[in-house]
């Protein structure tokens, strides 16, 4: 659904006729919709279950993502975001808390190659949505058929974990003071920074190889995001076997390392350098937000749920502050400075992740 929701971004633009900071605000409303939504999803888990929370928002994640295409005003654009926003909140850590319990119940690691999953779905819709845009030229077509496909798909799935309920905490009481989410600031930080980045690239790489190095073939515009969500794709798979071999600290670091040397290719805005550093990012951030809710979910004292939702929750600060920061810096700066803003940020992640080893370092055993 993402996948292909990024390729029409540059088309909701110009039908309603906005600018970066505009279409910045807007896609500020759908991660305004998630956080807002995000205290009360331990709630909804606990009290339907992760499974069936799962589906349902699978279903309804699904069917809220025509909306922005249906939408005649700027105003309806950004309800209809928020919306998008509200069921992917929903989804997100419902899938996350799911993942988390069958590792624990299973004694597996398999967070990482999920997320893989979700990489690839993203691959899927760009290569997928790239082809059917000169065949379904009707946008709410496209995307209707593309709601189908993965509603139904997950309907026949989901008889494997339907029934999937949270554990709770055993000989102790769930905590929700400061001190008993602690030991996930470090982590929340980080993940606000590479979040961040993964929601930049996710709604701004069409419009960067559109504006930046002036391709005018639409077909090739989303090349960046397939790059990139195919070098996620990838680097997750591997992810899980990365990390249990290097451990949490190395797997961060390098993982932010990586980001930024594809950052500065990405800055020097040619088609094939920009193309390649968009998947370096990718291969970098990859196991990076996995790791983090793999230990979320395993944090002393707190349900699934609860240090998943945390943890996203400050990640998602980051992604919904993003769009609207690149926005204004590309209005005033260009859409390139906007880039360079990440770079540096990736920078400030790598600083925080040293200097905040000691605290990671009580995960190493995830």
């Amino acid at each position: 659904m993402i996948g292909t929701w990024v390729l029409y971004i540059p088309h909701v633009k110009h039908k309603l006729q906005l600018n970066d900071a505009q279409l910045g605000i807007a896609l500020f409303c759908l991660a305004l919709g998630l956080m807002s939504f995000m205290p009360v999803i331990p709630w909804i888990t606990k009290r339907f279950g992760l499974g069936r929370t799962t589906i349902v928002g699978i279903v309804l994640f699904a069917m809220a993502f025509l909306l922005p295409l249906l939408t005649p005003s700027y105003i309806m654009l950004c309800l209809a975001l928020y919306i998008v926003g509200v069921f992917s909140g929903v989804t997100d850590i419902a899938m996350n808390a799911l993942v988390s319990e069958l590792e624990q119940k299973d004694g597996v690691s398999f967070m990482a190659a999920a997320h893989g999953f979700f990489s690839s779905g993203g691959v899927i819709g760009a290569v997928l949505g790239s082809l059917l845009m000169g065949l379904v030229t009707v946008p709410q077509y496209h995307m209707l058929l593309i709601a189908l496909v993965v509603i139904v798909s997950n309907l026949l799935l989901c008889k494997h974990y339907i029934k999937q309920e949270e554990t709770p905490a055993v000989n102790k009481k769930e905590k929700r003071s400061f001190k008993a989410f602690k030991p996930l600031m470090a982590m929340a930080f980080i993940a606000m920074i590479v979040m961040g980045s993964e929601g930049a690239i996710e709604h701004w790489s069409t419009l960067y190889l559109t504006e930046i190095v002036q391709i005018e073939n639409n077909s090739l515009t989303g090349l960046g995001f397939i790059m990139f969500s195919a070098c996620m794709t990838t680097g997750r798979f591997f992810g899980d076997m990365i990390s249990n071999h290097f451990g949490s600290i190395k797997v961060v670091l390098l993982g932010c390392v990586c980001a930024l040397a594809g950052y500065i290719l990405v800055a020097i805005g040619t088609l094939i350098t920009a193309t390649l550093g968009f998947g370096i990012v990718g291969l970098g951030l990859s196991v990076i937000i996995p790791e983090l809710i793999r230990i979320a979910g395993k944090t002393e004292g707190i349900s699934a749920s609860a240090g998943i939702s945390f943890v996203s929750g400050v990640g998602f600060i980051g992604f919904s502050l993003g769009p609207v920061i690149l926005g204004f810096i590309s209005d005033n700066f260009g859409l390139k400075m906007s880039f360079m803003f990440l770079l540096f940020s990736t920078v400030l992640a790598i600083m925080v992740s040293a200097f905040r080893a000691r605290h990671l370092s009580l995960t190493k055993s995830y």
